[in-house]
């Protein structure tokens, strides 16, 4: 297969006004929300991609690689950023980095192998208990005064490296409610997972990419399940529009808005529910 193939120039502009509207929407609601850019990017696709004709069998699929891919260089400039500020605790990434990264290589190696409609489930499970801590969780909420020892720290890490990888997301969506519920402080927190985000990407990318290779019913653009295309024009967008939803947030109810992202991610759980057993 080509990398564009014989695609009409109707179909290709339709897949690049596609890509950027998911990475305006993505920049826009990071800046104004402080999520990473994958929760936001894999449900927006999963809802375009069927309007230009991408089977539901791989839609999810390359939904989550071309997020994954994305967020490689997100989490490189952020992770650098937050370095330079000492709040990466690099003592936390040296023990937990390597059960992230197994965590990583085991979800990867089960999408690749999922049906569409299994990973679909998966995203609609944790979309629903994402949405729920962030509407529901009271402020400074905490279950323990510290992280705990093994073997649980180990499972803890397997489970973030290994459905971040398959729902296509950073390591804020997880680690960040976790670590704040052992009562990590919030600044090394967010700047944690944010290289966190590099050690799920970069290995989650790669196998989506090679999983896929010998996919039937990939888009324009695909190389194995990542849209190198989506890549190029969601990446650049989202960085160029997140400073504009930072600004928007100064200006209206915070709260507010983390309960309106909490709805539409709610709202994307119910209807992929609802496309696997409706």
């Amino acid at each position: 297969m080509s990398f564009l193939g014989d695609i009409s120039l109707p179909l290709l502009l339709g897949l690049i006004a596609a890509m950027g509207v998911t990475g305006v929407i993505a920049g826009v609601l990071a800046g104004l929300l402080g999520v990473g850019g994958g929760i936001v990017i894999v449900p927006v696709l999963y809802n375009l991609l069927p309007f230009l004709g991408v089977s539901d069998e791989v839609r999810i699929h390359v939904a989550v690689g071309t997020s994954l891919a994305t967020i490689i260089p997100t989490s490189i400039s952020s992770a650098r950023s937050h370095y330079k500020k000492g709040v990466v605790d690099m003592a936390l990434l040296k023990s937990w980095g390597p059960i992230i990264f197994i965590g990583v290589i085991i979800g990867t190696a089960l999408a690749g192998v999922a049906s569409g409609n299994t990973l679909t489930l998966v995203f609609a499970i944790c979309a629903l208990l994402v949405a729920a801590n962030m509407a529901f969780r009271p402020e400074n909420a905490h279950i323990a005064d510290r992280l705990p020892g093994t073997p649980w720290k180990h499972l803890i890490g397997l489970f973030i490296g290994s459905f971040s990888a398959m729902m296509g997301i950073g390591g804020g969506t997880f680690s960040v409610p976790i670590l704040t519920l052992f009562s990590y402080p919030i600044r090394k927190a967010v700047g944690t997972a944010a290289a966190i985000g590099l050690i799920i990407a970069v290995p989650g990318t790669i196998g989506f990419l090679l999983s896929g290779l010998n996919a039937d019913n990939l888009p324009p653009g695909n190389l194995g399940y990542v849209n190198i295309l989506g890549f190029l024009v969601i990446f650049p967008l989202a960085a160029l529009c997140a400073p504009l939803g930072a600004k928007i947030a100064h200006q209206i109810n915070a709260n507010m808005l983390k309960k309106a992202f909490a709805f539409f991610l709610f709202l994307t759980s119910l209807r992929m529910f609802y496309s696997l057993y409706g």
